[in-house]
């Protein structure tokens, strides 16, 4: 197990069950590699003896969320040596989503891949992801997962915004809400471009509850990163002394010689729902919790999301749902506080990296702010925060952040309004042609995971004419993904999408549709026989890709109900470093 009276009893031959595969006394490969690393300045006798923890970081200088991650390295670098282990730092492919275009979503499997093999290609006993960015930070932990090797995973950290024009503003939801106003001509150019200069003052991820804070969060839940560590600034020493626990922890870890992946069971799974629910996260973790489940083994489905959401009210008062951003939060007493709070809803004889049991850390939480953490029976808001929609429109489901959309949107019937790509609501969003009116439906289609990778287009804008009469939320339905960041009334993940012949590929222009929430319905309200005579007519789009990494992934994507990881990826094998390889390596020389 992972307690440190225990580990401390290790015997040597558990001390390095992986790396001892590569450092064996007498065979020509164990040479090779000892002298190769005796290069680095570690004798025969250590790597014969100390555990080996490689740090794999994802900094990167034009990813703003990660861009500490080079300091926070030589933190973990001191505490994997202080507790006696040997570190070796490795760089991984940094995803930004505020650089990569359209979005970085497709790369998050290929840095999946990347964490994998270099786990199984280096002698590594644990490792230490570092990551920020939203899909930085589930691409590690499904890597490491199938790797099958003890991990513990820390974030980069919140930034720390600068008071800007518009008050208390969150980076990207503040970007999001100024968008809408310079749209609707309330807004100057020249008063924008001043809040660009002023709303990302620091290094880290997404001050508020957006995709990467969601991921940070929902790690301590699952039990693979420290407790109290998620929410701690970018910019704040404390990230520092974590990092530096980290370390230690990692070779308590590797000595424990205990696959990282053995924590990720249906009960961790509950609790991170629970606290998603709890948080009002972004609707990108459904996604990435249900490829890490699939990754571990674990079976999880929408079902579970909804299950949970039911119950679980928004008690975290942070943006975009509440009003503070996260180091109000981690203030109030942070994660551990939260689930102190959620403690009647969670499994407390869950386990996490740190040796203790969900249960232990609950008891030594305390919740400091009560306005921040509200109690069970006076939430935020009133209903539920997450919620998965099913009908003849989503037969697979779709997911809506309930917590974001205006309740006047949750029961409703309105004619559609159909886009055939992004370029086409950017084109025509605004043309009075289109008769758009605060009740129609906006439809995005051909976004999803095929037909464009599942860019976070779904938050469609409004048009201005609608924005300048004070309209500020429209249902909108689509198989594309939201920003975590993003707010309004947005059904999203459409499954199966459009581009592999989903009913939305079959809505036009003038259909009724009829969305309620109570009922968990999504319907179009068209005759079946008509259906069929369009689906008769459809024909699927031509690939967009025929070479490289985008030709693997259009052809082995899934889709979004099952986590749109590769289909060659669920699972995990039971060793990464399969008997018999040395042999035939060995043959090889």
């Amino acid at each position: 197990m992972l307690d440190d009276d225990k580990d401390a009893t290790k015997s040597n031959d558990k001390k390095a069950l992986r790396s001892a595969r590569w450092f064996r006394k007498d065979d020509l490969p164990g040479f090779i590699h000892r002298s190769t690393l005796a290069a680095a300045g570690w004798s025969r006798q250590d790597l014969m003896e100390r555990p080996v923890v490689g740090i794999l970081n994802t900094w990167s200088d034009i990813n703003p969320c990660n861009m500490n991650l080079r300091v926070l390295a030589e933190d973990v670098r001191t505490g994997i040596i202080e507790a006696g282990g040997i570190p070796f730092e490795t760089p991984l492919m940094s995803l930004s989503e505020n650089i990569i275009k359209p979005t970085s979503f497709p790369f998050r499997n290929l840095l999946a891949m990347e964490v994998e093999e270099c786990v199984r290609a280096y002698p590594f006993d644990a490792v230490v992801l570092l990551g920020g960015c939203d899909k930085t930070q589930p691409a590690l932990i499904m890597g490491a997962v199938s790797a099958g090797v003890p991990f513990i995973f820390l974030a980069s950290g919140p930034a720390t915004p600068r008071s800007a024009t518009g008050g208390n503003l969150a980076n990207a939801t503040g970007v999001w809400r100024m968008v809408d106003k310079l749209r609707a001509g309330e807004f100057a150019e020249g008063e924008f471009a001043d809040f660009e200069r002023n709303v990302m003052g620091t290094v880290g991820h997404c001050a508020e509850m957006g995709t990467a804070s969601s991921m940070a969060v929902i790690s301590e839940a699952l039990g693979i990163s420290l407790p109290g560590s998620s929410l701690v600034p970018a910019v704040d020493r404390r990230r520092n002394h974590f990092a530096r626990e980290v370390g230690r922890r990692s070779v308590i870890l590797a000595n424990a010689a205990e696959a990282g992946r053995t924590l990720l069971d249906g009960r961790a799974f509950d609790n991170a729902i629970t606290l998603l629910c709890a948080v009002g996260g972004s609707t990108n973790a459904i996604i990435h919790l249900l490829a890490l489940a699939g990754r571990a083994g674990v079976d999880l489905s929408l079902e579970r999301f909804d299950e949970i959401g039911r119950r679980v009210p928004l008690i975290a008062n942070v943006q975009p749902a509440g009003e503070h951003l996260t180091e109000r939060l981690m203030a109030a007493g942070g994660v551990p506080a939260l689930l102190k709070r959620l403690a009647p809803l969670l499994h407390l004889d869950a386990r996490s990296v740190s040796g203790q049991t969900i249960g232990d850390v609950v008891s030594a939480a305390e919740i400091l702010d009560e306005d921040v953490i509200r109690s069970l029976d006076k939430p935020v808001r009133i209903g539920e925060t997450l919620a998965v929609v099913r009908g003849n429109l989503a037969p697979d489901g779709a997911v809506m952040k309930v917590c974001a959309a205006e309740a006047r949107l949750l029961n409703h019937r309105g004619r559609a309004v159909v886009f055939q790509d992004v370029q086409t609501i950017a084109d025509r969003i605004d043309d009075h042609a289109l008769g758009i009116d605060e009740n129609s439906i906006l439809i995005l289609r051909n976004a999803g995971p095929v037909g464009a990778a599942m860019p976070e287009w779904g938050m469609l804008p409004l048009p201005r004419h609608l924005l300048a009469q004070g309209v500020r939320d429209m249902l909108r339905i689509s198989d594309a993904r939201m920003s975590g960041t993003a707010y309004g009334a947005a059904i999203l993940h459409v499954s199966p999408e459009a581009a592999v012949g989903g009913p939305l590929a079959l809505v036009r222009d003038g259909d009724m549709i009829e969305f309620n929430l109570a009922e968990r319905r999504l319907d179009l309200l068209v005759d079946s026989d008509e259906l069929e005579r369009r689906r008769a007519q459809w024909q699927a789009p031509q690939p967009r890709h025929n070479r490289g990494y985008r030709s693997l992934y259009s052809r082995h994507i899934e889709q979004a109900h099952r986590g749109c990881d590769f289909d060659f990826l669920r699972g995990a094998e039971k060793d990464s470093l399969p008997d018999g390889l040395f042999d035939g390596w060995v043959g090889g020389w």
